[in-house]
């Protein structure tokens, strides 16, 4: 299996100011070094990766030089890469979000972080919209919602996807407390923005009998989330299977069960396309494709689908795929990652180690994927 590609950025100077009593960290890193606290950022961040010892041959992590990072990893023994330039007597907030900003052009699946709430201040305001990360507790101060609650769970979560697991995406809030106006009595909280954090996704939605998914309301409720969110003048590709052609009879289309169709503001405008016609609809013109994965093997691009060629996905844009998939669907593959076989291999390639299915009304879950099966 290709390696899962993990990014990795500690703040050494997050929590320096708590041992101190300084109600945080921001500004007073020297002050609480003089005083003789010793960073723990580094050791919080090693008890996350801990969880993924047994995982080191399936992962990569990319990351910054130094304490940011490199330190730690070449440490315990971790496969990784070392991007950017830091001052190693002093980091700052700057190398936080040029990090970030590297991370994601590298194609990384999340973005792991140590810190505090200043930290995730830096790394929302870098973040692109939709890019995973998951906080490693380290810092004074903690209101942020894109902190697992501790260490070890932050490696457990990300050991969970790693190997498989279905984690969902949820929303976490990123705020954070004046330390000026902290140290004056005074609390005073601001919101900063989101960002997307993965959590534990359960096997199974309580809906219509207890303990079992039902797959009628699960596509319904894909129907309602896609039919809300429909762009005029754009095109949505279908693809094959009972999945996707159940979600189309929710919304009163009249799709081919095994060929690919095409529907634009709510009709269908072409019906069991060929390769070539696909093509034509998709060259000029906006489009969403939403494929599924072929029960118990993964496939969703190769097997049975062969109409949504490689031209036609680098039309469309990997970045414009929607795997639609319900959780009993995706835990018959028991790990295995989806997997992709279009025939082009620098395109596969190109595809990242995580999609993003929708599995529910709102419902986003974090699945491994790779063009290269074990």
């Amino acid at each position: 299996m290709s390696r899962f590609h993990i990014g990795l950025i500690i703040n050494p100077l997050a929590g320096l100011g708590g041992p101190a009593g300084l109600k945080g960290s921001d500004g007073v890193a020297e002050q609480a070094l003089a005083l003789g606290v010793e960073p723990k950022a580094a050791l919080r961040t090693r008890t996350a990766l801990d969880c993924l010892a047994e995982l080191k041959g399936r992962v990569e992590f990319v990351t910054f030089p130094g304490s940011m990072g490199a330190d730690l990893l070449a440490d315990m023994g971790f496969s990784h890469r070392v991007l950017g330039a830091i001052d190693p007597q002093h980091t700052t907030a700057a190398d936080t979000r040029k990090a970030v900003e590297l991370l994601q052009e590298a194609g990384v699946a999340l973005i792991l972080f140590a810190g505090g709430d200043g930290t995730a201040r830096d790394i929302c305001a870098a973040a692109r919209a939709g890019q995973p990360v998951l906080g490693i507790p380290a810092g004074v101060k903690i209101h942020s919602g894109v902190y697992a609650i501790s260490p070890r769970a932050a490696g457990e979560l990300t050991a969970r996807l790693v190997a498989g697991g279905l984690v969902r995406l949820a929303a976490g809030e990123v705020r954070d407390i004046d330390e000026s106006a902290l140290r004056e009595g005074r609390v005073t909280a601001r919101w900063f923005g989101e960002l997307s954090v993965p959590e534990e996704g359960g096997f199974v939605q309580q809906v219509k009998q207890a303990g079992v998914e039902s797959e009628e309301l699960v596509l319904n409720d894909l129907a309602a989330w896609l039919e809300e969110s429909w762009e005029q003048g754009v095109r949505y590709i279908f693809g094959p299977g009972s999945t996707l052609h159940g979600l189309a009879e929710n919304l009163g289309l009249a799709t081919t069960l095994l060929g690919v169709d095409v529907i634009e503001n709510g009709q269908v405008i072409g019906r069991d396309v060929t390769e070539s016609q696909l093509f034509e609809l998709v060259e000029s013109n906006p489009a969403r494709l939403l494929v599924t994965a072929i029960g118990g093997q993964g496939h969703i691009l190769g097997r049975g689908n062969q109409q949504i060629s490689p031209r036609v996905l680098r039309s469309v844009g990997l970045e414009h795929i929607r795997v639609v998939a319900t959780k009993r669907k995706l835990s018959t593959l028991a790990g295995r990652p989806l997997l992709v076989d279009t025939g082009d291999i620098s395109l596969d390639d190109a595809f990242p180690d995580v999609v993003k299915v929708w599995a529910g009304y709102k419902e986003e879950l974090l699945y491994p994927l790779t063009a290269r099966a074990e």
